[in-house]
């Protein structure tokens, strides 16, 4: 049976340096931590690679994060996996759960994420499943 997590989150990103066969491709290397509310209480820190084209709202980037804490109250951890872009302003976003990365109350955990900036506000909508016995 599948379900639905929302709410809000914010997240702080911060620059690292890229390694050395790296540093000249243009591409760019941040930290993540993020505190998400509401059916998904959890924090999360993670790791992303971008990069941005010359043309304005073309963009990519991918990362993974791992988010500890609660959806709708069963306690654990678990893996997203992020490969996203924008072509010309218009996104397509790609977050999944890593299978089996889903620990304690989450294990089997399955499912994806879509992230909404709305006025600098970030939200998400988390579709996701357990198995049958830990629903």
């Amino acid at each position: 049976m599948n379900h639905t997590a929302s709410g809000p989150f914010e997240i702080t990103l911060n620059p690292e340096l890229l390694s050395n066969a790296a540093e000249k491709t243009g591409l760019g290397r941040m930290s993540l931590d993020k505190q998400f509310h509401g059916e998904l209480e959890a924090t999360s820190q993670g790791e992303m690679l971008s990069f941005r084209s010359g043309i304005q709202g073309s963009a990519g980037y991918v990362a993974m994060e791992t988010v500890h804490g609660a959806l709708h109250g069963r306690r654990g951890s678990f893996v997203l996996q992020h490969s996203s872009t924008m072509s010309r302003g218009i996104p397509i976003q790609s977050i999944t759960v890593v299978p089996d990365s889903g620990t304690d109350a989450l294990s089997g955990l399955t499912g994806s994420m879509v992230i909404t900036i709305t006025d600098g506000q970030h939200s998400y909508k988390f579709d996701y499943a357990l198995p049958d016995h830990q629903i």
